[in-house]
């Protein structure tokens, strides 16, 4: 798998430049290409501001040209927001890094064209493109900073070639009952809501106690809050029989 390079055109400020080596790094890329900068190169704040990612700017090559440091790419993504009078597909970040993964894997060269701070990437750069990036903004403010920008292309490179669980539960310091654990506790609830005439008609207990199992199997209880409810049912029975004596 060939990881894409990320290639900043004319970036203006060293700090950008920075923050966008710590968004790659974050996610496990670290080529990048830096084209013209303009406060030249290697530039100290840039080195300030990546903060651990370091080793990103170190293996950075320097152009002097957009078409210099597409040379060797066989297919570039080219990022921006505005209307371009060019005929070229307009790709989401998710498809665009789909992409990328496809190409890489086939043993292709994937170059992603960033813009400098003030106005972005010029035609003359975009046309060296295969496709455009455009990431679906507010249409009345549609800015990006260039290393918010990287960390977007960066997190969806990212994600879809992780194996991540869309959704998983945080358990401190204890663990989902089992559902034996969960039937002792079903078991203690009508022994006392029997005690206290909850189950009334008749008629309908059957029904009633139906309902609590499956409330308590939905749940999704851990040990620990098990252990709470019966701890409570064991205070309430307590107190009611001190209260009779």
């Amino acid at each position: 798998m060939i990881p894409p390079v990320f290639i900043l055109v004319r970036p203006q400020m060293g700090e950008n430049v920075g923050a966008a080596a710590r968004a790659m790094l974050n996610f496990s890329l670290e080529r990048m290409r830096i084209v013209d900068p303009r406060d030249g190169w290697p530039n100290p704040k840039a080195v300030a501001m990546a903060s651990g990612a370091g080793r990103v700017l170190d293996g950075a090559g320097v152009f002097g040209s957009v078409q210099a440091a597409v040379a060797d790419c066989d297919y570039v993504f080219a990022t921006t927001a505005r209307g371009r009078e060019l005929t070229k597909p307009i790709f989401t970040p998710e498809r665009a890094m789909m992409m990328a993964r496809e190409l890489g894997a086939a043993g292709k060269r994937v170059g992603v064209l960033f813009g400098p701070e003030r106005a972005g990437l010029e035609n003359e750069d975009v046309v060296l493109a295969q496709g455009i990036v455009t990431v679906p903004v507010n249409p009345e403010f549609f800015s990006l900073n260039l290393a918010q920008c990287v960390l977007l292309m960066g997190y969806e490179w990212g994600r879809l070639g992780s194996v991540v669980p869309p959704e998983v539960m945080a358990l401190g310091r204890t663990e989902f009952a089992s559902g034996e654990e969960v039937a002792r506790l079903g078991d203690h609830f009508e022994e006392r809501l029997e005690a206290a005439g909850f189950f009334y008609p008749q008629g309908k207990a059957a029904g009633m106690k139906l309902n609590l199992r499956n409330m308590w199997s939905r749940l999704g209880l851990t040990r620990a809050e098990v252990q709470t409810f019966h701890g409570m049912l064991r205070q309430i029975a307590y107190r009611l029989k001190s209260q009779d004596e």
